[in-house]
């Protein structure tokens, strides 16, 4: 796009008594339009503009020095008579029957070579071409030097192809005269089809009445006031309209005139892009209305999009698998010494889903799928609403087709969302991977207490062997009244319990703190998934429909 700035500076460097240098930041704005709604508004509305920038950079940069102008009209109109009489030789075909020019004819007033490129980029065959360089006589057209005048197919024709060529180099003139004849210049196809459409190029366009030599000079004015109020309801108010003839009075001198200073002005060009602009902008101004709301996906929005994304990510079946695990690991770790296998018998909850626990060294390693159940249809359509409510609040105020574009992008990535729900679930760390120090510390009291049962139990079991075989007996000593071995079986049993009590209190205090914590992390985790895969798309078109409405102000001329 600086490029293109650069390039139409440069073309208007000797047009600014016209305002060049506008122009120049209209049509860049134009251009920057473009780009920021591109992948958002449908192409088809969008060729008008692509194609102004495009005309704007090419013709600008063709040539300064020429200007084009363009004699259209029906079979019959004596278009190619005046042009024939202009360029005062026979150069294009001249008849009433159908059709009568089947292809554009260019007289150039000057070097054939300096508009070489400009009509090569309009399309005139160089078998087309004619100069008047060398037959210029004296200096009475030397105001024309540097007009390029055009002989249009004619528009009406029974040939297709060369309604297409008038419609195409219409486009592409910078001036254009409408040349009718008091039989068809009321024509309601002609003021429809063309001449209404060119409402916007008021300050580039002539009608001329030709065959004036027909009438009476009373019928010549009557013609031309109808002329009038009828250009005048086509939107064609203060654009000249005027008598011609190629044969006769009043001769085609009023136009020659008009034309010879749109040559001198050499300002031509810079109006019918202006004109284009105007046309163009209008047509885009309905894409545009108010400023959008500067947050608007809200945070009571984002969250319900997060709890319905938790919901088919299964936060609170993993959250229960996480409270479990603590639990049943904690039980392995606390529990009576010797039974402590058959807790390991039991399945992980955590482990059952499929979940890994990431470490340092398995941090940047693919992350696996897990087991988690698919959503229920319930939470699919919760999901489908909460992208929706997105849409529809982020839209709110946008004309059309932004509404759509902002729709469009809140489920471009929906197909996406259960694989990164399930990566982000899995690769979320559940804080189980760690061992509590208080495990270790009461796994160890409950090992010495356990011991010193054992201890105590073995020690009272010798005793009873002794007596059971007749042998001397032990003499057991005594805590008080309690021998040693009993108060070791009954301190350890009573130790365990106690342990084992504290042990579950605490265990169900930390327990729902991870659950509480994982909780969070898989939350946070789902919400940056949604941010990623619906609010982010979303929020790129709202930027983009920001940018684009400063920049088609900008290309209005609202600066």
């Amino acid at each position: 796009m600086t490029g293109l700035v650069n390039k139409l500076r440069g073309a208007l460097t000797v047009d600014r008594d016209v305002d060049g240098a506008r122009l120049v930041g209209r049509v860049a704005a134009l251009g920057f339009f473009l780009n920021a709604v591109e992948g958002h508004l449908p192409d088809d509305v969008l060729v008008p503009a692509h194609t102004v920038v495009e005309h704007a950079g090419q013709r600008l940069a063709l040539s300064r020095e020429h200007t084009v102008v363009a004699l259209a009209g029906s079979t019959g109109s004596g278009k190619s008579s005046i042009f024939n009489a202009m360029a005062r030789r026979q150069l294009s075909p001249v008849g009433v029957r159908r059709p009568t020019t089947g292809v554009t004819h260019a007289c150039i007033w000057g070097p054939a070579s300096t508009a070489a490129e400009l009509l090569d980029w309009l399309g005139v065959l160089p078998r087309h071409r004619y100069t008047r360089e060398s037959v210029l006589d004296g200096e009475d057209e030397a105001a024309l030097r540097g007009l390029v005048l055009l002989d249009l197919p004619d528009f009406d024709s029974v040939e297709a192809g060369h309604r297409l060529e008038v419609d195409r180099l219409l486009a592409l003139v910078d001036m254009i005269v409408w040349v009718v004849d008091p039989q068809k210049y009321a024509d309601q196809v002609v003021h429809d089809t063309y001449l209404r459409q060119f409402h916007r190029h008021r300050e580039v366009t002539v009608v001329a009445l030709n065959h004036a030599d027909r009438l009476s000079p009373a019928d010549v004015q009557r013609c031309l006031v109808d002329l009038r109020g009828l250009l005048d309801s086509d939107g064609l108010a203060g654009v000249p309209a005027l008598a011609s003839s190629a044969v006769a009075a009043p001769g085609h001198g009023e136009l020659s005139g008009i034309i010879e200073q749109a040559v001198l002005g050499r300002r031509a060009a810079l109006r019918r892009l202006s004109g284009d602009m105007d046309r163009v902008v209008t047509e885009l101004s309905t894409m545009v209305g108010p400023e959008p709301v500067k947050d608007a996906v809200d945070t009571g929005t984002e969250r319900a999009l997060s709890e319905a994304l938790a919901q088919a990510a299964g936060v609170p079946a993993v959250v229960d698998a996480a409270e479990r695990a603590y639990r049943h690991r904690a039980a392995a770790q606390l529990g009576w010494p010797l039974l402590r296998w058959l807790r390991r018998l039991r399945p992980d909850p955590v482990k059952r889903l499929h979940l890994a626990e990431p470490t340092r060294s398995t941090m940047d390693s693919p992350v696996g799928a897990t087991s988690l159940p698919e959503p229920t249809p319930a939470v699919r359509a919760a999901v489908g609403l909460a992208v929706r409510t997105v849409a529809d609040r982020a839209a709110g105020v946008l004309p059309g087709p932004w509404p759509a574009a902002v729709g469009t992008a809140s489920r471009a990535r929906l197909a996406d969302l259960p694989d990164a729900l399930d990566r982000a679930v899995a690769a979320t760390d559940l804080g189980l991977s760690r061992t509590p120090w208080w495990w270790r510390l009461m796994g160890g009291l409950q090992w010495l207490a356990a011991g010193a049962a054992v201890v105590g139990l073995g020690w009272l079991l010798v005793g009873y062997l002794l007596r059971l075989l007749g042998l001397p007996t032990m003499d057991h000593p005594r805590i008080g009244a309690v021998p040693v071995p009993t108060a070791l079986l009954l301190g350890g049993l009573l130790a365990g319990a106690l342990i084992a009590g504290l042990g579950r209190v605490l265990v169900a205090v930390f327990a729902r703190r991870t659950a509480a914590r994982t909780e969070a992390r898989l939350r946070a985790a789902v919400a940056q998934i949604a941010d990623e895969y619906v609010i982010a798309p979303v929020r790129t078109v709202l930027r983009a429909y920001g940018e684009a409405r400063v920049a088609l102000a900008a290309a209005a001329g609202d600066w």
